[in-house]
């Protein structure tokens, strides 16, 4: 029997080898093969990097950009200081990016520099401003030292000193001499025991003080206009004093002297 051909030969492969040739990209994948993808993003990774993108272009925006820079300082409130004085006082940074303005530095700036100021807002006024909302402190009292008059506020504070005693001010003379009250409680805590007495009191009674003597922790005098005084003793009482007080002025309305002390028994004389 003949053998096979020389064509049958060339064909014949190794027993396991397959005669198929490699699959090519088009065509169809075998029983139960699945054709591998390389993998798509997430979607959260897009969203994330599209947020990043945004915050660094913020961030630029306020911070590297020419746009929101500090061009100007606005000052209200002023009544006494001059917005000159309160601008130079602030030191504002312009030409800053106006995201990174200190405002509590500058607010720290003002109170140091101007005790006048009681409180100060600083805001920043987009695009291209600073503003300096000031609240000036207000005489209550005022204190004579050395041919001067220091001004005192409600709270007890003195910040101002001047040359002139501003007009329908009390003034303030702590005639304590060596009274133990001084050692005791010190000038500050008899000061602002004065500055009560004389904010406490109703407007058409505040308006005629002209003066607040105060001897001792017990013993403070109202100087009032047509040369009449009031005793009031301590700052303590001062609501049921002042009652007593407007009653003595109705009752006696000629009278020179009120003592209101001892609220529950006070007295009027014509001295």
């Amino acid at each position: 029997m003949a053998g096979p051909t020389t064509t049958e030969r060339g064909t014949k492969r190794p027993a396991g080898v397959s005669s198929a040739r490699p699959a090519g990209p088009g065509d169809p994948l075998p029983d139960g093969a699945r054709r591998l993808r390389m993998p798509r993003p997430p979607r959260v990774l897009l969203l994330v990097a599209a947020a990043l993108a945004l915050v660094g272009g913020a961030v630029w925006t306020l911070y590297g950009s020419s746009w929101l820079r500090v061009e100007q300082v606005t000052v209200s409130g002023t009544r006494v200081l001059t917005p000159r004085q309160v601008e130079d006082a602030a030191a504002v940074p312009l030409g800053s990016p106006l995201a990174s303005v200190d405002t509590d530095a500058i607010e720290d700036r003002l109170r140091r520099a101007l005790p006048r100021i009681d409180s100060v807002d600083v805001v920043r006024s987009w695009p291209h401003a600073i503003g300096l909302e000031v609240t000036e402190r207000e005489p209550v009292l005022v204190a004579e030292e050395g041919g001067k008059y220091i001004e005192v506020d409600a709270k007890g504070v003195r910040f101002a000193t001047v040359d002139t005693a501003p007009r329908e001010v009390p003034l303030l003379r702590l005639d304590t001499g060596r009274s133990p009250s001084l050692r005791r409680f010190g000038a500050e805590r008899l000061r602002r025991e004065a500055v009560g007495v004389v904010t406490g009191l109703p407007g058409r009674i505040a308006r005629d003080v002209v003066s607040v003597r105060v001897r001792s922790y017990d013993s403070l005098t109202l100087e009032l206009t047509g040369g009449r005084t009031v005793l009031w003793g301590s700052g303590e009482q001062g609501d049921a004093k002042t009652r007593a007080l407007i009653a003595l002025m109705k009752a006696a309305p000629k009278a020179g002297h009120f003592d209101v002390s001892a609220p529950s028994a006070p007295a009027a004389s014509r001295s």
